[in-house]
């Protein structure tokens, strides 16, 4: 088991952490330009870089013999989500030291990314083989593996061909069932491991803590309750029930009692990053932002890590009025965990764009879409903000070239058709793209409130008032009501209109849709 264990820590994320400590390894006294493709990356990752960090790596990789220094292209790499150059600093690691697991590992785990499942396949079988213990076990160590930047479905059938020569063994199935979960087939993963328990005499307390895992996944936390309770009252001290226990009252809004839990979960030393989470999620509830600051910047690992600094930078930006702090806090995130880096930036862009800082926030987006072409959501965002900047033509650019490379996506269509009705004559060509979109997604509240600001710009206003009430009963949004309000008007409802603007702003007084409608239509009316 400790051999197993070996290659699977070694190659999990979580030691790419540690990336700033490779550098001295990574020398090459003899290949002068070996060192100057290594510079070049240390230069890029400073000041911030890390698609030519990761390729002056893969440069370097390619010229030494030095396994170091592909291991070094490889880890930062995938620290950063660029996969393809990961791959190809991997399997030069990997020709260079044929003997390493580990330069397998990050193959066989990249290929999977990359969608080569028959060579990822092959090299986790050779994994899998190489070692004496059972291979339940190993199996069940590999699901946490899998997980990391893997496509779910593309795991689970993985899995599935993994586990087939172990038909017999509880364990290879039980993997099969935790990769099934996290491709969406629920109730095939709880069925399977519901009965692994009931089938036994004596259950196995591990396989109850796993099933009440898996009732948490599926929303099902009052199940998940009664199988924590079993073990707790087996074993009364087991800081994973203990864990278990706390997050199940978290979610049933039972803030006191997994206060008290988390804090004690905080005191054993055991699963601090969780506790540490959590506590910060219930200080925000409660407004207590100090607290949740103080919480949320301590949890530095893990897979709430990124959620919790981009939370407390947030609180610190705009709860606090202290953007310095909260910028510096990410910044610091980004060079303690590297594989979160493309993330805190993301983070920075939004919070600079949210306080109109339009310029430094486009200035991320310009890297981060270059990062992630592949990322449609980062591309949308780019666009939106150069509309907010009042730079059109290039938004319009943006969104035309969002629309060619997703044509079939719903979110693009959208975007790129309201923003043609909204800023600017192109009305028939708005229609054509909104009601593209509402082929892909027909129940789309933001989609039909769409088509009703276009009807409105072209003047068929019933047809828009219909569409818009259709929108305001799926997303009682201000814009939506904004945009009704306008309607109304249009068709001499003036009265009416003033009675829905005033309802919408007793629900969202500071909406900038409706102060802007109000100033427009009605600013001799009182409020």
């Amino acid at each position: 088991m400790h051999q197993t264990r070996r290659w699977l820590a070694a190659t999990s994320l979580t030691l790419l952490v540690a990336l700033g400590g490779l550098t001295a390894a990574a020398q090459e006294p003899d290949y002068t330009d070996v060192n100057a493709y290594i510079l070049q990356a240390e230069m890029a990752l400073q000041r911030e870089d890390y698609l030519m960090a990761a390729q002056e790596y893969g440069k370097a990789a390619e010229f030494s013999d030095n396994p170091d220094v592909a291991r070094k292209a490889a880890a930062t790499g995938m620290a950063f989500g660029f996969d393809e150059e990961a791959l190809r600093s991997a399997r030069r690691w990997l020709e260079l030291d044929n003997s390493s697991d580990e330069a397998r590992a990050f193959v066989a785990q990249l290929s999977l990314r990359t969608g080569d499942t028959r060579t990822a396949r092959r090299l986790f079988r050779e994994l899998l083989e190489k070692s004496e213990e059972p291979p339940g076990e190993k199996l069940v160590l590999l699901t946490r593996y899998l997980s990391e930047g893997v496509d779910p479905e593309d795991a689970d059938k993985l899995m599935r061909s993994l586990a087939k020569p172990y038909p017999d063994s509880a364990l290879a199935h039980y993997a099969v069932a935790t990769m099934a979960l996290q491709s969406g087939d629920v109730d095939a993963a709880i069925d399977y491991t519901a009965r692994l328990v009931g089938d036994d005499m004596d259950p196995d307390p591990d396989a109850r803590i796993e099933l009440a895992i898996m009732y948490m996944m599926a929303d099902m936390p009052d199940f998940a309750l009664s199988q924590v309770n079993q073990v707790l009252l087996e074993q009364s001290g087991r800081l994973d029930a203990l864990r278990l226990m706390a997050i199940i009252n978290f979610h049933k809004e039972s803030y006191d009692a997994a206060w008290d839990d988390f804090h004690d979960l905080l005191a054993s030393g055991r699963y601090r990053m969780d506790a540490l989470y959590y506590l910060g999620r219930i200080a925000d509830i409660r407004e207590e932002t100090d607290s949740a600051i103080r919480f949320y910047s301590e949890v530095q690992q893990g897979s709430n890590a990124s959620v919790s600094q981009q939370r407390a930078a947030a609180l610190l930006a705009h709860e606090q009025d202290d953007l310095n702090s909260a910028l510096a806090l990410l910044d610091q995130f980004s060079k303690s965990s590297p594989a979160n880096a493309i993330d805190a930036m993301r983070a920075k862009a939004i919070l600079l764009a949210s306080l109109e800082k339009h310029g430094e926030a486009l200035g991320y987006y310009e890297k981060l879409v270059t990062f992630r072409p592949d990322d449609e959501r980062l591309a949308l965002s780019r666009a939106e903000l150069l509309v907010r900047m009042d730079r059109i033509d290039e938004a319009l650019a943006a969104y035309e070239a969002a629309v060619r490379r997703w044509p079939k996506s719903a979110l693009s269509l959208n975007a790129y058709g309201y923003t043609l009705a909204d800023r600017t004559d192109r009305y028939r060509e708005a229609e054509k793209l909104i009601s593209k979109a509402l082929k892909y997604e027909p129940d789309s509240p933001a989609i039909i409130d769409s088509m009703g600001w276009v009807l409105f710009k072209r003047g068929r206003y019933e047809e828009a008032l219909a569409e818009l009430e259709r929108a305001w009963a799926g997303m009682p949004d201000p814009e939506v009501a904004a945009h009704i309000v306008e309607t109304l008007v249009a068709l001499g409802r003036r009265d009416e209109a003033l009675e829905r603007l005033a309802a919408a702003e007793e629900q969202a007084p500071d909406s900038e849709p409706l102060k802007n409608v109000r100033e427009r239509l009605f600013g001799d009316a009182p409020q």
